[in-house]
């Protein structure tokens, strides 16, 4: 393969405005040099304590990922449980639908307060460091419907920025081949780093 080769065409894009809950699907993302823009502003935690939602402490978080989340056009955050209708977040009123859905009591919280301009409340921490975009080829998620065939590898249980549609590659994931290589999407220049490991509330 040589250095131009064309590899396939951006099919899906998505972001996450708050960590750990469902994101939205876009026509168009802007990425800076930190992060795709709009990504990963805000936190979810159990009000008692403010520990930030996580996989590996207790089923009580595993309905978290059926909590729909978007950007308003003025870069407000709103979400949305299961049958409900979008509400302003941070909010009491929001924190309150949560904490219902939920069975506990829960709070959306910004990283920063750039984040939510007119919230006073307490801030959370992000869990862990990661790199600023995630990355997913339709060919290996169908490298993994051939070696699972009764699974259903649907892109959104990996939570990805940018989905790339390319033909599949015999017994291979083309993500792992890319580990330090670049990859060029319109002007959009990306170093391939590291894989990415699953997100445990999508198993």
């Amino acid at each position: 393969m040589n250095a131009q080769a064309a590899l396939g065409t951006v099919s899906q894009l998505w972001r996450y405005p708050a960590s750990s809950l469902a994101g939205e699907r876009l026509d168009a993302i802007s990425v800076g040099t930190s992060t795709v823009d709009g990504d990963r502003l805000f936190g979810l935690v159990d009000a008692s304590d403010g520990e930030i939602a996580r996989p590996d402490r207790g089923p009580k978080w595993h309905k978290v990922p059926l909590i729909r989340t978007r950007l308003t056009e003025d870069r407000r955050l709103e979400v949305a449980v299961p049958g409900g209708d979008w509400l302003p977040a941070p909010d009491p009123e929001s924190d309150r639908v949560l904490s219902g859905f939920l069975g506990f009591d829960a709070s959306i919280r910004p990283y920063f307060r750039e984040h939510a301009p007119g919230y006073a409340g307490p801030l959370t921490a992000e869990r862990y460091s990661r790199t600023p975009i995630h990355l997913l080829t339709t060919a290996s998620l169908a490298r993994l419907k051939a070696l699972h065939p009764q699974g259903v590898p649907d892109s959104r249980r990996f939570r990805p920025n940018i989905v790339v549609d390319m033909e599949p590659v015999e017994g291979s994931f083309p993500e792992t081949e890319w580990l330090g290589r670049k990859l060029a999407i319109g002007d959009l220049l990306l170093t391939i780093s590291e894989p990415c490991r699953r997100c445990g509330f999508t198993i």
